[in-house]
């Protein structure tokens, strides 16, 4: 017995993901318009902030001494497991980067930006002292470089095989909503063309 949803479903299933993607964008825009009127202000992707501002950071900054002083002991033995994966991390970052820059052309598909992924600004803060200014420049490295190869996966996927897993499969990426149901071979090629002409529209829409 076929489980695929009818050609009903699949359009107010689009329709839905449509609205929740338009309504993430309004929320997101809300929320940095709202950082921005009362913590600060970006000028040219620079952060600025009002000197009062500036000033009550600087009397919130822990200093180190007490920073080291208060911090746990199974927080300091894990720090050499935690910066030694800069090396995995960094190799991942080279391997994506080269490999979109062959591929994704050969696709004619549009590239991933990776600064829109990798963004390292949190060491600017006044009230974080040397070692946890440290700490945020890794962490966003580290999680914007997963990020980053996660959309140039996601885009691979989507230009080689759209299909949905038959298992629900946790933290699936937002390109897979619009996958090809599994086990419906009905129109597959043809449907698979489609995808892939969403990619090269986004090619051209980035150019535009």
């Amino acid at each position: 017995m076929s489980t695929n949803p009818s050609p009903e479903v699949k359009e107010r299933i689009r329709a839905l993901l449509a609205r929740i993607a338009e309504l993430e964008d309004e929320l997101a825009e809300a929320l940095e318009e709202g950082q921005e009127a009362v913590l600060y202000q970006i000028t040219n992707r620079r952060v600025r902030f009002t000197r009062e501002v500036r000033e009550a950071h600087k009397r919130l900054r822990l200093g180190l001494r007490r920073w080291l002083r208060e911090s746990r002991a199974r927080n300091v033995a894990s720090a050499p497991f935690i910066y030694g994966m800069i090396v995995p991390i960094a190799l991942v970052d080279l391997a994506f980067t080269t490999y979109q820059a062959i591929c994704f052309r050969l696709y004619r598909i549009p590239r991933v930006q990776r600064e829109d992924y990798v963004v390292i600004d949190r060491h600017r803060l006044a009230y974080l002292n040397a070692i946890e200014k440290l700490n945020c420049a890794y962490c966003g490295y580290a999680n914007g470089v997963i990020a980053y190869a996660r959309e140039i996966a996601a885009r691979t996927e989507q230009y080689w095989c759209p299909i949905k897993h038959a298992r629900r499969a946790l933290g699936t990426h937002a390109r897979y909503a619009h996958f090809l149901e599994y086990g419906e071979p009905e129109d597959f090629h043809a449907a698979v063309g489609r995808l892939r002409g969403r990619l090269t529209g986004e090619s051209e829409a980035q150019d535009r």
